[in-house]
């Protein structure tokens, strides 16, 4: 799917658009370069010469050549898409962003600009202000748009959340993460545009499966895939060597080797099982996550943190190992539990208080915002695990409220879902650092409360024994020399991480 930047001279497509497509690992092109190459002439001569319209006719045919090609980023001329065929032909293959600038901005930025507009000849603001009030309608028309008057990296970051698009450089080898509703359907095609090869094993617990596998074995086998199912037990309490073993031996049964695909559809725990196998698997072969809850997609498929339970914690075995592609179908949304939905919300709420106020208050009112969610979700964790990508510091902020919802969770036996048992950590993390002074006053309360909105617990339940809970905390996998490192929370949008608690039974009554 290409992507087309658009809007008036001098809103920077072509700056942005070479940026955006490094970002994204995606080619650039520039339509007006093209035309001129097509047309072996400048844009300047073949208006002055030849006419407008001979120029558009040219822009058409270069559209419809762009359009048949590979994806790329594509920078559009100013009226590019004024012709409804062209329009047509853009949004059918693509989708685009419109670059919002005002009047001023775009009169500074093109009086210094030494390529010409054959449109704007002459006297710049007064023909610069006409051509915007002529195609007010037009511009206006576009309802993906970003603000192109701020620093650059971030309009970068604007355009990838709005388009739901990224691509994560971090542990060596780069992948795609991408939101589409109704991409489940692509995966085929989507799989054979990076070149990952089958047979594919695709696995899945027993409550996704019979939603969803169908729709994804006839995704792959219609692009020519071999492709087989594996499905495992649902629930916590199978994220264990067992199942790891079954995935391994369904592999070999479907005639897996190194080059070859496992594709993981489901939850956290789905994906966290299939790449640890995809990372064992003969020394290691490639994987892809197809997450369906949104604890899933804002979290555990991201990052390449693969692995599975002990009876002593969670996720105490496993490796660091990415993806080849996540795709985040929002759609598959629609069929989570309502439990299980406000769950994942827990988790973005968490993302809030590290990083992003506006995606904390965005939760509040999340069933009307849940694509949006998703896109602000991920793009958190996305943004935090490029720049540490191993966990060696800022990363670890991911770990709020986990190391006492993790001790939480196990010792309930799993009756408490992931999200419920962060939820009741984030809180009580909040009161240890209101205690020590590392956060603001009242942080608990507001953490509580936006829990409470949302129908979740906010305590530890009485019938879980407080020794039991500091017991299962000493096996936590963020210990350090012997020391429990806590990620705790300043005021939302900020962390503190390797933070060491002194008398925890003490600050947790």
């Amino acid at each position: 799917m290409h992507i087309f930047l658009y809007g008036a001279s001098g809103s920077g497509k072509s700056t942005l658009g070479k940026e955006l497509a490094h970002a994204l690992n995606l080619d650039f092109l520039d339509l007006d370069a093209q035309i001129e190459i097509d047309l072996n002439d400048s844009i300047t001569n073949t208006i002055a010469i030849k006419g407008e319209k001979v120029f558009r006719d040219a822009e058409t045919a270069a559209l419809k050549n762009i359009v048949r090609d590979k994806e790329n980023v594509v920078a559009l001329g100013g009226g590019a898409l004024l012709r409804e065929q062209n329009r047509t032909l853009a949004e059918k293959d693509g989708k685009i962003i419109f670059l919002e600038t005002d009047a001023e901005t775009l009169a500074e930025r093109l009086s210094k600009d030494k390529n010409k507009r054959p449109l704007l000849a002459g006297e710049l603001k007064e023909k610069l202000t006409a051509l915007l009030e002529k195609r007010k309608e037009h511009y206006d028309s576009f309802p993906l748009r970003v603000n192109a008057t701020r620093e650059k990296n971030q309009i970068i970051w604007d355009i990838q959340r709005k388009l739901g698009r990224f691509h994560s450089r971090s542990m060596g080898t780069g992948y795609d993460i991408i939101i589409q509703e109704g991409g489940i359907d692509n995966i085929g095609e989507m799989l054979k545009e990076r070149d990952l090869r089958g047979p594919i094993l695709l696995v899945s617990d027993s409550n996704v499966a019979p939603i969803y596998a169908e729709r994804v074995l006839n995704a792959l086998k219609s692009t020519g895939y071999s492709a087989q199912q594996s499905v495992i037990p649902a629930g916590e309490a199978n994220k264990t060597l067992e199942t790891v073993s079954q995935l391994w031996r369904a592999a070999l049964n479907a005639g897996l080797d190194r080059k070859s695909t496992i594709v993981s559809l489901g939850g956290g725990m789905t994906s966290d099982l299939a790449g640890f196998a995809a990372a064992t698997f003969m020394r290691g072969c490639n994987w892809v996550a197809l997450p369906t809850s949104l604890l899933a997609m804002v979290d555990a498929s991201m990052g390449g943190k693969t692995g599975f339970d002990l009876p002593e914690g969670k996720n105490l075995v496993g490796a660091f190992y990415p993806p080849r592609l996540v795709l985040a179908d929002p759609e598959t949304l629609t069929s989570l539990p309502k439990r299980e939905l406000r769950s994942g919300v827990a988790e973005v709420l968490k993302h809030g208080i590290i990083a992003a106020p506006k995606l904390f208050n965005l939760c509040k009112n999340y069933e009307g915002n849940l694509p949006e969610i998703v896109r602000r979700g991920m793009a958190v964790k996305i943004k935090i695990i490029e720049e540490d990508p191993y966990e060696q510091s800022i990363r670890a902020a991911l770990n709020l409220g986990h190391t006492i919802g993790h001790a939480v969770e196990l010792v309930s036996g799993f009756e408490l879902l992931h999200g419920e048992a962060v939820g009741i950590g984030m809180v009580a993390e909040a009161k240890i650092a209101e205690k020590m002074g590392i956060a603001e006053k009242g942080l608990a309360t507001i953490i509580a409360d936006a829990l409470v909105a949302l129908g979740l617990p906010t305590e530890i339940p009485q019938h879980l024994p407080l020794p039991d809970i500091l017991r299962t905390m000493q096996t936590d996998k963020k210990k350090s020399a012997g020391v429990i490192k806590f990620a705790l929370p300043v005021k939302v949008g900020k962390v503190k991480v390797g933070v060491e608690i002194e008398n925890l039974e003490n600050m947790l009554n």
